[in-house]
């Protein structure tokens, strides 16, 4: 695991399990291409295991846990068979998302304010298992210390609007956001990691953000490496990521 990076890269495989389950065949193994990922650079490894089982399969993550040299972050709903099984494979991260069977992928982050009582008991049933919690939020700062009172370790601020926005003067707006909200976080004592949405040519203004520590990106390295494979996808993004910081 490269620990000296000034940004660290996450890289979820969920999508080359999505080719795996669409012929619902053995190939290609999603936990070969997350070691092929941490070999090029990847600090650690993302997999949703989601309750409709789409992509990532209960056998993938136990593998995963089992087989990765860097740290594993489990995406999951906050359910209880979610959180049994993340307190029996102890993955090094817990990242606590809102799901919805219809989305195609995660739409929104966390209401943490209206759901804090609930999210408070299944971050200390992660904590006690020895997982380090995220919370999946908006950039809204009312959130973000929600999270801080609902115990969890750090948020990932969900940089979906910033990505998708198509007018120039919308994404600057929420780019803002997504600054002030990650000064906040930090400020007050909570790691701070982003994801959702970025790419090959909209990611550098997020990994410029000093209070960020990680990006989570899965969808546009899995859709690289179609190109140019997964070694190339991931060492391309990392030189992205690390130069916006010099």
């Amino acid at each position: 695991m490269n620990t000296q990076s000034s940004i660290l890269l996450g890289v979820n495989v969920d999508h080359v399990a999505t080719l795996r389950q669409a012929r619902e065949i053995d190939y290609p193994d999603p936990i070969e291409a997350a070691l092929i990922a941490e070999e090029n650079g990847a600090d650690s490894i993302t997999v949703h295991l989601r309750e409709d089982r789409r992509h990532i399969q209960d056998h993938d993550v136990e593998r995963l846990v089992a087989v990765s040299n860097s740290r594993v972050n489990l995406e999951m709903a906050s359910t209880e068979e979610m959180i049994n099984i993340a307190c029996s494979l102890k993955p090094y991260d817990c990242c606590l998302v809102p799901e919805k069977r219809e989305e195609l992928t995660t739409e929104g982050g966390l209401d943490v304010m209206q759901n804090i009582d609930e999210l408070s008991i299944s971050i200390q049933r992660l904590k006690k298992s020895g997982i380090r919690v995220s919370l999946f939020i908006d950039p809204d700062p009312k959130q973000i210390e929600s999270s801080l009172m609902a115990g969890a370790n750090a948020v990932e601020i969900h940089t979906g609007l910033y990505a998708d926005s198509l007018n120039p003067n919308d994404q600057d707006y929420e780019l803002e956001r997504i600054k002030e909200c990650a000064k906040h976080a930090k400020k007050i004592g909570l790691h701070v990691n982003a994801g959702h949405g970025l790419n090959y040519q909209n990611t550098a203004s997020i990994s410029s953000i000093p209070e960020i520590t990680e990006l989570n990106i899965g969808h546009a390295i899995v859709a690289r490496s179609v190109i140019t494979g997964m070694a190339e996808a991931v060492k391309e993004m990392k030189t992205i990521m690390e130069s916006s910081r010099k």
